[in-house]
């Protein structure tokens, strides 16, 4: 356990404004911050950061808690984590015994095993044993310059050299494990996941070595084949070179397929160049790029599955406001090919002149249809109007109504006619849902709308967050509540874990600040802290207020149905009798 004091001195130095706007564009609004949210898609912010609380909390996932959850969150990190990456921001050096914990302990053991391994490939490569894949890379175009920058690799075509190898440096066989870089057998024995592979190491944003990439040399098993998810990667959060082109002055990223074309492109010149780690863009991969950029090219090999993939692209890329354009590759498969046939300058020409996004799809409409012919006319005008309807900006929707209507000889009333009526009606559902999401979450929040107990006794769970909330504010305030009504006799088990803690910390004079309670609560215990503290009244709560509170929680043990009783175990049945015993004295 950290010490308090500790946790106050890294309060001091470090602000939850300036922590999470390295992260989030934030604007302000009155007092506190806003921006979109980092965790969930959206368009319009409904993500808050709260300097007076040091919390955040997002209206529209739920999301929140003090700057330690946050960094947690995004960084995908423990705890003890998150409170060192706080302290090497502010400078503070970090007690002896905070240090020592378990997990920390195996991934930063797991982050040394992929340092000495993406070594040990790299060596190997350039080793008379890696001559077929030095010779394979060389023959695809890459440099020795860009190998060494990219630090790639071979992994020997055996079944044990790089465990050997790694046992040698003092690494225990549940460490190999761990980091994804052995295998379990079904005998027991650990063997190396890459065998015969060009292998490209995945760095994160911290120059961290968290995971490999591996390219077949021979045509068996899978021609790439990735690190599985371990507790420092994960596939759908991380970018391949983004190490690198977080540093681009371009304004804009290049999201290519795969790491050879990422190479190349980096190569050539243009060191703004990503790809995704084997799967299709995830809404975490969009996310990360939205906090570097809001341009994205998107440069995906130009077969069908590429065509798909772009079109699924966007349409990410749109929920987290990240502008798109469309990267065509003539007479060539994918940048890597085109840069080897046509170099650097043609391609920065296709940079210049590439498509957005609404002309590629507007592109791909009209391919499908013959509109010489009045059927395919009408065909693609009906297909053109639904993706007008799409667009928010009513003056660009203008513009590519009225070029389209010139271009095809009719009147521009008659499309904007045909998209008016798609936004009417897309209106009433959007009415409709909000309305249904109003009735299903009346006197609710984000934070617990997964919690079924908070909704069977909704009531009730708002009374217990209005006491947490008062408390919060007003610790001075535990003797009037602890005179009406035990922490146990919370109704739902979210809230008990809240206001069991707040009172064991100011009964023992420890604070209870967001902040003080991120090591005890659980991640949905803080998000519900951060949720009662936004929708918490402004002004300061009195007594009386207090009181109402709990005269409305304890109306629960006077409300109890028989149906209720029944259902008490042995301990909830005895406080249940005890309490109205209470009531009567």
């Amino acid at each position: 356990m950290i010490a308090d004091s500790f946790i106050q001195e890294l309060k001091t130095y470090c602000d939850v404004e300036s922590v999470i706007s390295s992260y989030v564009k934030l604007s302000r609004k009155g007092k506190n911050l806003v921006g979109l949210c980092p965790f969930h898609s959206e368009k319009s912010p409904s993500f808050f950061v709260y300097p007076q609380t040091q919390s955040f909390y997002c209206f529209g996932c739920g999301a929140g808690g003090d700057i330690i959850t946050f960094l947690k969150k995004i960084e995908n990190i423990e705890y003890i984590e998150a409170v060192k990456l706080l302290a090497q921001r502010a400078g503070v050096p970090l007690p002896e015994e905070a240090a020592d914990d378990n997990r920390a302990r195996m991934k930063a053991r797991v982050l040394e095993i992929n340092r000495e391994t993406a070594r040990f490939y790299h060596q190997c490569l350039v080793s008379p044993q890696g001559a077929e894949a030095y010779h394979y890379l060389i023959q695809r175009g890459r440099t020795p310059k860009i190998i060494r920058r990219f630090g790639l690799g071979y992994s020997p075509n055996n079944w044990d050299t790089v465990m050997n190898h790694l046992r040698g440096k003092g690494f225990q066989d549940h460490e190999l494990e761990a980091s994804g870089i052995g295998v379990r057998a079904k005998s027991g024995s650990l063997y190396d996941r890459f065998r015969g592979r060009v292998i490209f190491p995945i760095i994160d944003l911290r120059g961290n070595v968290v995971g490999f990439g591996g390219r077949a040399l021979e045509d068996r098993g899978p021609k790439y084949l990735n690190s599985g998810d371990t507790m420092v990667f994960k596939k759908s959060k991380n970018l391949f070179a983004l190490n690198f082109a977080k540093a681009t002055k371009s304004e804009q990223l290049i999201l290519a397929e795969g790491y050879m074309d990422v190479i190349a492109i980096h190569q050539a010149g243009f060191d703004n160049a990503v790809a995704t780690l084997g799967t299709s863009l995830t809404e975490e991969q969009a996310r990360l790029i939205s906090q570097y950029t809001d341009t994205v090219v998107i440069a995906y090999d130009s077969d069908g599955a590429g065509q798909a993939a772009t079109k699924r692209a966007i349409n990410i890329f749109s929920e987290v406001g990240v502008k798109v354009s469309i990267l065509s590759i003539p007479g060539a498969k994918d940048p890597d090919e085109f840069l080897q046939k046509y170099g650097p300058q043609r391609f920065q020409m296709l940079l210049e002149g590439c498509a957005n996004a609404l002309e590629f799809e507007i592109g791909k409409i009209k391919a499908k249809y013959n509109i010489q012919t009045p059927d395919g006319k009408v065909s693609y005008l009906k297909e053109f109007a639904k993706l007008m309807a799409g667009i928010h900006n009513p003056l660009e929707r203008e513009v590519y109504i009225s070029e389209a209507a010139q271009s095809l000889g009719v009147a521009a009333e008659a499309i904007n006619a045909q998209v008016g009526a798609l936004l009417k009606k897309e209106q009433r559902s959007a009415n409709k849902k909000e309305q249904n999401d109003t009735n299903i979450y009346i006197g609710d929040m984000a934070a617990g709308r997964g919690d079924l107990q908070r909704k069977k006794y909704l009531k009730y769970a708002i009374a217990e967050e209005r006491i947490i909330g008062v408390l919060l504010k007003n610790p001075d305030y535990l003797p009037v509540l602890l005179e009406r009504i035990r922490p146990e006799e919370f109704v739902t088990d979210v809230n008990r874990e809240i206001i069991t803690l707040i009172t064991g910390r100011i009964q023992a004079g420890r604070p209870a600040e967001p902040m003080a309670l991120s090591e005890s609560l659980s991640p949905e215990g803080m998000a519900r802290v951060s949720g009662i503290l936004a929708n918490a009244p402004a002004a300061r709560s009195t007594r009386e207020e207090l009181e109402d509170y709990i005269n409305i929680l304890q109306e629960f043990y006077k409300t109890k149905t028989e149906k209720d009783v029944a259902q008490m175990d042995s301990s909830q049945l005895r406080e249940y009798i005890q309490s109205l015993k209470d009531k009567k004295k």
